[in-house]
C-alpha cells in the first residue's frame, strides 16, 4: 500500500520498504499515525488540565465524581472502573485532591468498612470550569475535520475499539 502523504510515518514506511521489501508495512500507516495523534492530543489535553492545577488523572477522578450526579460521590473501586485505572492509582489521586480540598472521604453508609469519595463544592466548581474548557479544547482539536469526517472517524474507531476492549 502506497503512503497517503509524505509525513513522518510515510517516510518511515518508505525506509522499511527499501530495507525490508518482504514485510508489509501497511499497518504502520494507521497505527503510526494514531500513535502520533495520541501523543499530540495528550499534550494538548494535559496542558489544559494543568491550567486548572490538575493532572490528567486528577481531572479523570473529578470528572467521574461529577458524572455520578448528586451527591457526586463514588466508592474508590467505582472510580477505578470509571477512570480505567487501578484502585491504588485512584487512592494516590484522591489523596492529592483531598489535600487540595476538592474531594472528601467518608465511611460508606452501606458498609462501615468501605469508603466513599465525594466532590466538595470547590471540587464541583473546579471540574465544571475545567470540563467546559476541556470540551472547547476538544472542539478546537477536531476543527480540521469536517462534521462528516468526525462522524466517520468516530464510527471507525468505535468498531475497532469493540474488538480491542472487553465489555463491562
Amino acid at each position: 500500500m502506497e503512503p497517503v502523504t509524505d509525513d513522518h510515518v510515510a517516510r518511515i514506511q518508505a525506509e522499511w520498504r527499501a530495507e525490508r521489501p518482504d514485510v508489509d508495512t501497511g499497518p504502520q500507516g494507521v497505527i503510526g499515525r494514531l500513535h502520533r495523534i495520541a501523543n499530540h492530543l495528550t499534550g494538548e489535553l494535559t496542558l489544559l488540565y494543568s491550567q486548572y492545577g490538575l493532572s490528567e488523572g486528577e481531572f479523570d477522578v473529578l470528572a467521574a465524581l461529577r458524572r455520578a450526579g448528586s451527591p457526586y460521590e463514588r466508592a474508590p473501586g467505582e472510580i477505578a472502573l470509571h477512570t480505567m485505572v487501578t484502585t491504588g492509582a485512584v487512592t494516590k489521586r484522591v489523596d492529592r485532591l483531598e489535600e487540595a480540598g476538592l474531594v472528601q472521604r467518608r465511611r460508606s453508609a452501606d458498609d462501615g468498612r468501605g469508603r466513599v469519595v465525594r466532590l466538595t463544592p470547590a471540587g464541583r466548581r473546579l471540574i465544571d470550569k475545567a470540563f467546559t474548557a476541556h470540551m472547547a479544547n476538544e472542539h478546537r482539536l477536531l476543527e480540521p475535520l469536517t462534521a462528516a469526517q468526525q462522524a466517520q472517524l468516530e464510527k471507525l474507531l468505535t468498531a475497532w475499539l469493540e474488538h480491542l476492549e472487553v465489555p463491562h
